[in-house]
């Protein structure tokens, strides 16, 4: 089996597979807007529900037309970094890796989409009274592999 599918299914499961299991496990044992400080004044595990994407866009419109952008979007998403990984080479393990981290966290949220018509959320960062919106492990794979991206992207053109 080429290298790159390796990496590509190696990081695509890992990612979706412990992005389900962390969901499910909070879902499972803690109440809709429970917290637990893991560091004091800066970081808990609070379990909250997305309706909208990334920072609760589109959270406050009609459910119907939200639920129907943001699975097709994601759909789309997912078919061009499928192609995009037909057509990368061997060498380009980076490209691979990077669209893989991203595939994968597109996937674990489509899941919850689905399922749920929302996404479970619970890592969330703060200082003081100033939180950052929570998150999961698939936002923080696209986050992750966008950046490896990036990265390759300023790395080809030196």
């Amino acid at each position: 089996m080429k290298t790159k599918y390796i990496i590509f299914f190696v990081t695509l499961a890992a990612v979706v597979l412990l992005d389900q299991f962390l969901k499910a496990y909070i879902g499972g044992s803690m109440n809709l807007h429970e917290s637990i400080p893991v560091i004091e004044g800066y970081f808990n595990i609070t379990y909250v529900k997305n309706p909208g994407a990334a920072f609760g866009f589109l959270a406050n419109s009609a459910p119907e037309f939200r639920s129907l952008f943001l699975i097709s979007v994601t759909v789309i998403a997912i078919v061009l970094i499928l192609y995009f990984i037909s057509k990368s080479t061997e060498k380009e393990v980076f490209l691979t890796f990077s669209l893989s981290l991203i595939l994968g966290g597109a996937v674990g949220n489509l899941i919850d989409r689905i399922r749920f018509g929302e996404v479970t959320d619970y890592l969330d960062f703060y200082i003081s009274s100033y939180h950052w919106p929570a998150f999961n492990v698939a936002d923080s794979a696209i986050s992750l592999g966008a950046l490896v991206l990036v990265v390759e992207i300023f790395r080809r053109r030196t």
